[in-house]
């Protein structure tokens, strides 16, 4: 396979784009990303305006960055990391949230191909944040190894979305060049 267009995964998003039985889930979760769009101030903010790009390609390091740190350190930092690593899972959830924002924003004025991609990838997105609150959540409880555990589970779901995100970012890119 000497080409990316020639991969499993890129095969994958490449169908998904033709899928056209997700235009069901598109019109269903469309009136929820419009609303973040839906008074001009609130879409400039989100959409990047201010920055004279998409804001969402940027702030996604944020919770992606904060999760790869707590994950390293529940592979290397040996016992006494288990506080700041329990934190970052933390302060990943919580920067999941803005990053979501923007995201929404970005899909709702998308054209029909990337919108199918994008619900692929915001349930993959949801399943991520799920999984690192279970995450959080068991560590809160003290249960390190089974937080440890669903963290390794939900960075997997981060992998695969992260994919299904550059892929956007890529399908974007050529549109805006052609």
């Amino acid at each position: 396979m000497s080409s990316l267009s020639s991969t499993p995964l890129a095969a994958w998003a490449q169908n998904l784009e033709e899928n056209e039985s997700l235009d069901r889930v598109v019109a269903l979760v469309r009136p929820f990303g419009d609303w973040f769009v839906a008074e001009p101030a609130r879409r400039d903010l989100l959409r990047g305006a201010w920055l004279g790009h998409a804001v969402h390609p940027t702030i996604t390091d944020v919770p992606i960055g904060l999760w790869t740190a707590a994950v390293t350190l529940d592979l290397l930092g040996g016992k006494s990391a288990r506080p700041a690593a329990q934190r970052l899972v933390g302060l990943g959830v919580l920067a999941a949230a803005p990053t979501a924002w923007t995201g929404w924003a970005e899909w709702s004025g998308a054209p029909a191909e990337q919108q199918r991609v994008g619900v692929v990838h915001v349930a993959g997105v949801g399943l991520t944040v799920i999984g690192f609150v279970a995450s959080w959540r068991a560590r809160r409880r003290g249960e390190h190894a089974r937080g440890v555990a669903r963290g390794l589970a939900a960075s997997a779901a981060l992998v695969t979305t992260g994919f299904l995100g550059g892929h956007l970012s890529a399908m974007r890119k050529r549109r805006e060049a052609s």
